[in-house]
């Protein structure tokens, strides 16, 4: 290995203990109660070598907030060779539930945390393309399935995307919050979990009735 490749190693090796470092806190302390330096503590480095890497706080959350989406499209590629919609968006509330219990971390950054929208409104050319192409998803393959009159036609897209996204986030959300200790125990909530999308589909699915 040479010189340069050895450099270029040790860079990403330290950005991404700059990213985990961050994570970290920002999950245990807030976003808000997070500062650069105490990214640099954790890590043992100067506060000077994290500004090398990330301008500021902002950047190192928007960039954790992208990778959560790249993980998150990766598990979704496979779903573009289903031909029939009702069984595509069946499998996307299924790879949802799968997503946020396999990463809260990042579960937690993407879509609960205020923080990542916030910085998206104070970057310079940042968008939330990620966010969008995952959310495009979800309509084109509803429109479909209503194209194909496989679920109940609706006047505005939104609203059934709106209904369906709610209802798999509130699984996700409460189960990672632990708020469904309250249900007494349950010995296989992920089960319950997809289960609970078996009766959303089963609900909405003309071709069953």
């Amino acid at each position: 290995m040479g010189i340069a490749e050895r450099k270029g190693k040790q860079k990403l090796e330290i950005r991404k203990q700059i990213l985990d470092a961050s994570m970290k806190l920002f999950i245990e302390e807030g976003f808000d109660n997070v500062t650069i330096r105490k990214i640099a503590d954790l890590i043992e480095y100067s506060p000077t070598t994290v500004y090398l890497y990330f301008k500021d706080k902002n950047e190192i959350f928007y960039s954790l907030h992208e990778m959560g989406f790249q993980k998150f499209a990766m598990m979704n590629q496979p779903l573009a060779g289903i031909a029939n919609p009702i069984t595509r968006l069946h499998k996307m509330g299924e790879n949802y539930i799968e997503f946020g219990l396999a990463n809260p971390e990042f579960y937690d950054v993407m879509f609960i945390q205020r923080a990542p929208m916030k910085a998206l409104a104070e970057m310079a050319n940042c968008d939330w393309t990620p966010g969008e192409n995952a959310l495009k998803l979800l309509k084109d393959t509803i429109s479909e399935a209503m194209e194909k009159k496989l679920i109940m036609p609706a006047s505005n897209i939104d609203s059934v995307a709106m209904a369906i996204w709610g209802m798999v986030h509130g699984l996700v959300s409460l189960a990672i919050r632990e708020r469904f200790d309250k249900l007494g125990e349950i010995p296989d909530l992920k089960a319950l979990m997809h289960q609970s999308v078996n009766w959303l589909m089963g609900t909405i699915d003309l071709s069953l009735r």
